[in-house]
């Protein structure tokens, strides 16, 4: 059964580029096409389908009230990815807490996006790696520590490794390979630290971390350094 896909972009070219590179996967359907945030939350009420790709920065609606309005519709369903620059990074730090589960800049490869798309509908939330350094970066250092860490007390030593690499943006692949340990024992670390944190997924990870201030503001990778991902 294909995922239902609501591309929303006021630059027709670039939603007809995303939606022929969907095309090409037999899982994946786009099911509508709009230019602004209200015709996005229009379609997504009539269509419910499984994500929703919206822009930041559209006509007649923003795709971050958008968002909103998709996700606090009761009894929905669907999915919110949302497309952003390195302009934008005070619109990420507002939406973490609306549920968006995902958030990618413009250029990233055709399969990182399709990836952050299987990502989304298994529940999953993803950030691009730099759109995670910049944020840790902004905002890590306004961020008074919390009067208690009796959460943190509960990790194992290695959950905590885990957890930092997770803060600085680390794909499962990079944090096995400094750890020494492999993809799927991660992932159960990972699962982990969710559950004894109380923690949604790794988005809501790196704001905790952000938030007591367990990492300093990561270097960003040079130019052209490629940013693995793996899921979970």
């Amino acid at each position: 059964m294909s995922l239902r896909i609501l591309l929303a972009d006021d630059h027709a070219m670039f939603r007809s580029g995303l939606k022929a590179v969907l095309s090409t996967q037999d899982d994946l359907c786009c099911v509508a096409e709009v230019a602004d945030g209200q015709a996005a939350v229009e379609e997504t009420t009539r269509l419910t389908p499984d994500i929703a790709i919206l822009d930041i920065r559209m006509p007649r609606l923003d795709g971050l009230r958008a968002a909103e309005r998709i996700l606090g519709r009761p009894g929905n369903t669907t999915k919110v990815i949302v497309l952003t620059t390195y302009d934008d990074d005070g619109y990420v730090h507002s939406a973490l807490h609306m549920g968006v589960s995902g958030f990618l800049l413009k250029s990233v490869p055709p399969e990182e996006t399709i990836a952050a798309i299987r990502i989304a509908a298994r529940g999953d939330a993803l950030i691009d790696p730099s759109v995670t350094r910049r944020l840790i970066s902004r905002f890590a250092g306004s961020i008074a520590p919390p009067a208690s860490s009796t959460e943190l007390e509960r990790l194992t030593a290695r959950e905590h490794e885990v957890l930092m690499l997770v803060a600085q943006a680390h794909s499962n692949t990079e944090i096995a390979r400094a750890l020494g340990i492999g993809d799927e024992t991660v992932k159960t670390h990972v699962s982990r630290i969710l559950a004894k944190l109380g923690l949604r997924d790794r988005t809501q990870a790196v704001i905790y971390a952000a938030s007591h201030q367990l990492v300093a503001p990561p270097t960003p990778r040079p130019p052209g350094q490629g940013d693995g991902r793996g899921p979970g």
